[in-house]
């Protein structure tokens, strides 16, 4: 691989079919570097693979690595060197790509039970606080109940699937938006809208967001 200056990454990349094809060459070999490193050393989920499942993975994400950061070479500005840049992009595909396969057997209909949410994944959302004692567990099953109302109540079965997905499941946005056969942004307005009506639902019936904070922390 040549040591190139940020310049002539730029120019190689960016040149006739001679000069580009072994810099192509020389980016994805140095992006499936840095990407083999991320998942060998960042991601302790992956640490049962064997290191020849990891450069697998590392060979076939450097390949769409390579292809975003060609398509970004516009966005670069010279801060810092172009091979760091370029790996930062990597990772973040590969963070992306993992993202999506956690999630790739994931359903919105996974969340619903008859149609209705699952009182359970309502309060696993909610706290991860250990088991209440005795005295706490009447007042904290009487908010959960009021709680699992508000979510049929106040919202939308739009609006109750994308929260219960989101912020209590912990779903990506994007995977979420493209089973709802939506888009990001119309996504998040449809998650803001759907707190601040649950959260108005709630107080009117005597439970701030604080006391409930309170309560499951205790």
């Amino acid at each position: 691989m040549i040591d190139r200056t940020n310049e002539q990454w730029l120019a190689d990349l960016q040149g006739s079919t001679d000069q580009q094809a072994p810099a192509l060459d020389d980016l994805r070999q140095r992006l499936q570097r840095g990407i083999y490193y991320y998942l060998s050393r960042e991601r302790s989920d992956l640490a049962g693979l064997a290191a020849q499942e990891l450069t697998q993975m590392a060979e076939d994400l450097a390949q769409d690595a390579t292809l975003r950061v060609i398509e970004n070479l516009g966005s670069f500005r010279g801060d810092s060197r172009f091979t760091t840049w370029a790996t930062k992009i990597a990772v973040r595909v590969a963070i992306s790509d993992l993202r999506r396969a956690r999630y790739k057997d994931f359903s919105l209909d996974d969340l619903t039970a008859d149609g209705d949410l699952s009182p359970g994944t309502v309060a696993t959302g909610i706290t991860s606080a250990p088991p209440p004692n005795p005295e706490s567990e009447t007042e904290r099953d009487d908010v959960m109940h009021k709680v699992s109302r508000a979510l049929e109540e106040a919202l939308t079965e739009r609006q109750r699937v994308a929260l219960s997905a989101v912020a209590l499941e912990g779903v990506p946005l994007e995977i979420v938006a493209e089973q709802m056969g939506t888009n990001r942004n119309a996504l998040y307005k449809l998650i803001h809208d759907a707190r601040r009506k649950l959260r108005t639902h709630l107080e009117s019936q005597g439970l701030s967001t604080n006391y409930m904070l309170r309560l499951f922390e205790e």
